[in-house]
């Protein structure tokens, strides 16, 4: 939780004074009362990270009022070791009331489990697989991952990681019976499904699992002689830093993933991930300089219809939706709100999850300005979609629109919307 600061109070009268504004006046830029940020100038109350964007912005400070309340990340985005894929027995549990759980073991673990009296299979016996088998294989592998996608965007995790996991498995044994090209094309595939249950289990809230993840993605593309995703893989553990406030972190491991040696939509990704660091910085012109690099190499990039897309794949404009994201870290919620509108008018209406995890940040950004009751009105649809994904990343906004929306109980739209958003703020996995 924040702690009371005396250092940022001083900062924030210092600079409020030089830039004659009056509590009251500074009171109605950032939509905070009078007398809480009397209390912060004063080091009683603690400073919220989205009060400090919001006193930075209208204050200019150009970052610094957000470094005061920045805090260290807890270390889980750390780089995993490599493994290697032969390492490990994955071990898979299904139970009938839905419940389920993974978990990867050393051979000896399995044995001395008592595992090899459960039932197995395996296909060390059998010979090598034909082209026509492999192709086939390859062909419903990525139609099944293009319908994987699709459903992610629907239901909870829960429901689709078995299969996923299941059939990451199955293209990785297959690969070792494949002659080398289709060994290649199998292995390249894995490592999608991989990657996307990464993601997936991040949305579940296990932020070490999905790093565990992604490099299981990274180790299968490497066998198959892909070196390039591991430079996505830093974007991906850079979105873990991202969640985390530890804008440090997600600019130095997004600004790795732009070497020259990697494609253009990895690159373009990487620069979409570094201006949201600098945006959590409170850093506008660097957070700028990103997002137009990040528009001139995904402009760049060449589709391989045969693989499937790395990243989002439900954005019509990815650069124009995260530069929404960004202006509201940067402490300018009607800018970010005017933005994330455009935006998210060009999004499938069957894309839920890109629908309500924007949308949601679309609505916080109505009530940091102040719109409380356009905020709960924007809100209230919202909520069987959040209840439908059941997402850890987009619950994190959720508690912050809660938390923005309480000061504001004396609107009926508040009052209305608050039991049900608190249920859904408390959300939790396993």
């Amino acid at each position: 939780m924040p702690q009371p600061s005396t250092a940022f109070g001083e900062e924030l009268r210092k600079r409020r004074l030089d830039a004659g504004l009056s509590l009251t006046a500074l009171s109605a830029a950032v939509h905070y009362s009078k007398a809480q940020l009397s209390k912060v100038e004063r080091g009683i109350k603690a400073p919220s990270r989205d009060l400090a964007r919001l006193c930075d912005a209208a204050l200019r400070a150009g970052g610094a009022l957000i470094a005061l309340v920045a805090t260290s990340a807890s270390g889980t985005a750390e780089e995993p070791a490599p493994g290697g894929i032969d390492e490990e027995e994955w071990t898979m549990q299904l139970s009938p009331d839905g419940s389920g759980w993974f978990r990867p073991m050393g051979r000896r673990q399995v044995v001395g489990a008592g595992a090899a009296s459960l039932m197995r299979w395996q296909t060390g016996g059998v010979g090598p697989v034909s082209q026509a088998t492999g192709a086939g294989m390859l062909e419903a592998s990525r139609a099944l991952f293009t319908h994987y996608r699709r459903l992610g965007q629907n239901v909870e995790p829960g429901f689709l990681l078995p299969g996923l996991i299941a059939q990451t498995h199955t293209l990785r044994e297959l690969s070792a019976h494949a002659d080398s090209r289709t060994r290649r094309e199998l292995l390249a595939l894995g490592s999608r499904y991989a990657e996307y249950v990464g993601w997936l289990v991040q949305e579940t809230g296990d932020e070490q699992a999905a790093l565990w993840w992604t490099q299981r993605a990274v180790d299968l593309a490497a066998a198959g002689g892909d070196r390039a995703l591991a430079g996505y893989a830093l974007v991906r553990r850079a979105l873990v830093t991202l969640y985390q406030d530890d804008a440090e972190q997600t600019v130095a491991l997004a600004q790795r993933a732009q070497s020259d040696t990697l494609p253009s939509r990895i690159r373009g990704l990487a620069a979409q991930r570094e201006a949201q660091g600098h945006a959590l910085a409170g850093d506008h012109d660097a957070c700028q300089r990103a997002l137009d690099r990040a528009r001139v190499l995904l402009a760049r990039q060449v589709d391989d219809a045969d693989a499937p897309v790395i990243g989002p794949m439900h954005l019509p404009d990815s650069v124009g939706m995260v530069t929404g994201w960004c202006l509201f870290d940067l402490g300018r919620p009607r800018e970010a709100a005017d933005e994330l509108n455009r935006q998210l008018a060009w999004v499938s209406p069957d894309a839920v999850r890109t629908q309500v995890r924007y949308g949601v940040r679309r609505a916080l950004a109505y009530a940091a300005d102040g719109e409380i009751d356009h905020a709960c009105t924007l809100t209230e649809p919202l909520l069987d979609g959040v209840a439908a994904v059941r997402s850890a990343t987009v619950t994190i906004d959720l508690r912050r629109l809660a938390r923005v929306l309480a000061r504001h109980s004396d609107h009926a739209s508040v009052r209305q919307l608050a039991p049900r958003l608190g249920t859904l703020s408390r959300f939790t996995h396993s």
